[in-house]
């Protein structure tokens, strides 16, 4: 046996998030791939495959303790009653002493990304189908998504904000926050969701990059193929478009 195996693990919660919905519901949500693709990723061509991947083939489910391990990753679901809600979180057993404070991780990233936008898509739309855009690369000039966007000052989780975002103007509230990014609702995209990730600049990216998620709910296809227009104008003037990872 090595020395790594013989390495003594411990449980880092990744993130928790507080859901007002049964936790029955919450965990066929993450059992159930055609809920899943109300929550998790964006939309893309490669999603459905992605979410057979992950949380099908490559998956354990434990039904009575409501936990879902993934074949290969060091992380899980876990799904807590807590009166007529539930706490949804993920967990990573990882070696004792581990510390991602100073850490960009993507997958981390992702998990947290995904987590609230799972409790968004239960709160605040019963897992009805959302449409989203969705932008990734690097920026043109030594600014982050969040600085571009007006959101450095945004107050704290559950308040709102109102101004100008991107290329248009609305309001909403912040729905989270966490190191490397932020939550914001956003009442003109039937009430739909902005999650920004922005990743520190390092020696492979040297300006840093981002990624912008966009959820909308309603939208006609000419709403949707506008807000498509201006926020595609809107990146391509301050960021390159590089896929996630590369």
């Amino acid at each position: 046996m090595t020395e790594a195996a013989d390495q003594p693990t411990e449980d880092h919660v990744l993130v928790e998030v507080t859901v007002p919905a049964p936790a029955d519901l919450v965990w066929a949500a993450l059992r159930d791939p055609q809920q899943i693709k109300q929550w998790f990723g964006w939309d893309a061509d490669t999603l459905k495959d992605e979410i057979d991947f992950i949380f099908v083939t490559h998956a354990e489910a434990d039904e009575a303790a409501r936990t879902v391990t993934f074949v290969g990753v060091p992380d899980r679901y876990e799904v807590e009653a807590r009166g007529d809600g539930s706490v949804v979180r993920v967990v990573r057993s990882a070696p004792a002493g581990t510390d991602w404070s100073d850490v960009f991780d993507g997958m981390i990233e992702g998990w947290i990304s995904f987590t609230w936008q799972l409790a968004f898509a239960l709160a605040r739309h019963g897992l009805k189908p959302r449409r989203t855009l969705f932008f990734s690369g690097p920026p043109r000039a030594d600014r982050l998504g969040r600085s571009l966007l007006g959101l450095d000052a945004a107050p704290a989780a559950g308040e709102p904000w109102a101004g100008p975002i991107g290329p248009d103007v609305s309001a909403g509230e912040v729905w989270f926050t966490a190191r490397h990014q932020l939550g914001v609702t956003v009442d003109a995209w039937g009430d739909g969701l902005l999650v920004v990730v922005d990743q520190p600049p390092n020696d492979d990216k040297p300006r840093g990059s981002t990624m912008l998620t966009l959820t909308t709910y309603g939208l006609s296809d000419t709403a949707l193929a506008d807000l498509q227009a201006r926020w595609q104008t809107w990146w391509d003037e301050r960021f390159e478009t590089v896929a996630p990872g590369c």
